[in-house]
């Protein structure tokens, strides 16, 4: 461990809401944290070993809210556990950083119980800032700047502890500027990490335990790295060189827009059994008019074509995808066609999203919003057609065998991950394989309950 801090130690929580790449920025802050001598709530666990160090029972306690802000709701979610935080632990810190820090200070500068406020654009210097406000040396409680000025990707993050799973960042930031979408004003331009470290990153993440590389991103299909004068290096280039300059057994791609599915992307898919057969199409729409609105770069034909392609050159296939009902102008026939369109194409399940006004968006000031209820309306509808599909899905998996990476997770029994982005619940005495990837049996399937939105497959040990 470091030398310590300047400050004294404390004890931190990090409270990830939102994306994937959110995750990899926790590991990342966790990673700084823990190199300063500061204790993460994994650490407290093994306590005597931590009064080696002095700190006894009682140190500060710090609560780091790592906020999204996608969704309306997602800012009001994280402003009620601000205020429940405080309520059970008046006398912890409580930091709000992330994208609802950069974007919603209306509603987070001034709410009671937030003592920081650290903004994506200030996220680097989180620990710092913990530091100077320990020492009464802070005259201010927010810290925001124009994020379209950071260039840093903060790289190095990736994965918390006790996880099998790494979400490695190799994209930031976004230049679509969506008329429903507030993330480039929170995250700022598209901008890359180079290969080279990336390669590095996952061979070093590879020696502490990781079992999965998740290669995740604000907008990953406008990876790019300038090579000289005349290569520029683009997603499939760079898979192409983790599975050639890297030994990772399972890498996994986040989201994706149709157009971004190429052939060359789906020509890797088909050649190595390492690129999990996993996708998750950000389409938001199939129905063209309404993607012209939301200025995506893509017609519903191309929302058929990838589907389509998914299941035709990687057979088996998860596939999930993000869609938004409810946008301002759509009409029930158009939203019947984007039904009607996904009721007749390939997939596996559909994240369903009402639409959500975002000040400053452009989308916020159209006319002809459709009142809630009929948002409301029109995602159940959608929902029941995911359910419905999700279900049969995965009734179809019973009698498969699947390679499965064993999540660590402490209790009884224990809980797989197939490649193809199934959830295996097995039997007692798995969790014994914790961190490996092992051959299992699918042997039913439980549908959703009160700890689950969605169902699990269950299975049993098939070999090592």
């Amino acid at each position: 461990m470091s030398s310590a801090p300047t400050s004294p130690r404390y004890e931190f929580t990090i409270h990830t809401y939102g994306c994937k790449v959110n995750t990899y920025d926790t590991g990342l802050l966790q990673k700084r944290l823990e190199s300063q001598g500061h204790v993460s709530v994994e650490m407290r666990k093994i306590a005597p070993a931590l009064d080696a160090f002095g700190l006894g029972s009682r140190i500060p306690r710090v609560h780091i809210l790592n906020t999204c802000a996608v969704t309306g709701e997602a800012t009001r979610e994280a402003a009620k556990q601000v205020r429940r935080l405080k309520a059970k632990d008046p006398f912890s810190t409580v930091v709000v950083t992330g994208c609802g820090a950069q974007v919603d200070g209306e509603t987070f500068d001034t709410l009671a119980g937030a003592d920081l406020i650290v903004a994506n654009s200030h996220k680097g210097m989180l620990e710092r800032l913990l530091d100077e406000h320990f020492k009464g040396e802070l005259k201010e409680k927010v810290f925001r700047s124009n994020i379209f000025r950071k260039d840093d990707l903060e790289a190095g993050g990736g994965i918390e502890s006790g996880h099998t799973r790494s979400f490695l960042k190799i994209q930031d930031g976004c230049n679509s500027f969506c008329t429903y979408c507030v993330i480039p004003f929170a995250r700022g331009k598209s901008r890359s990490i180079p290969a080279g470290e990336l390669i590095l990153r996952i061979r070093e993440l590879r020696t502490q335990g990781a079992g999965e590389i998740v290669l995740t991103g604000v907008h990953i299909g406008d990876y790019e790295e300038k090579r000289g004068s005349s290569k520029t290096l683009l997603l499939h280039d760079l898979v192409a060189e983790v599975l050639e300059k890297t030994d990772v057994p399972r890498i996994r791609l986040s989201s994706l827009e149709p157009v971004e599915l190429t052939p060359e992307l789906l020509k890797l898919y088909s050649q190595t059994d390492r690129l999990c057969p996993h996708f998750h199409m950000s389409i938001q729409s199939a129905n063209t008019r309404v993607l012209g609105a939301m200025k995506r770069k893509y017609t519903a034909q191309d929302v058929e074509w990838s589907l389509n392609a998914i299941r035709e050159n990687v057979p088996g296939s998860f596939v999930g995808m993000d869609v938004i009902v409810g946008f301002p102008g759509e009409t029930e026939e158009e939203f019947a066609d984007t039904y009607q369109r996904l009721e007749q194409t390939p997939w596996t399940r559909i994240h369903v999203f009402p639409y959500s006004e975002r000040p400053g968006t452009k989308a916020a000031n159209f006319e002809n919003s459709v009142p809630r209820e009929e948002r409301a309306f029109r995602s159940q509808r959608l929902r029941e057609l995911s359910l419905a599909r999700f279900e049969a899905e995965a009734q179809a998996q019973v009698g498969t065998r699947k390679r499965a990476l064993i999540l660590k997770a402490p209790g009884k029994g224990a809980e797989g991950l197939s490649r193809d982005y199934w959830p295996v619940k097995l039997e007692d005495g798995a969790g014994a394989w914790a961190g490996q990837e092992v051959d299992v049996e699918v042997t039913g399937y439980e549908g959703s309950s009160a700890n689950r939105t969605e169902g699990v497959l269950r299975g049993r040990l098939w070999k090592v």
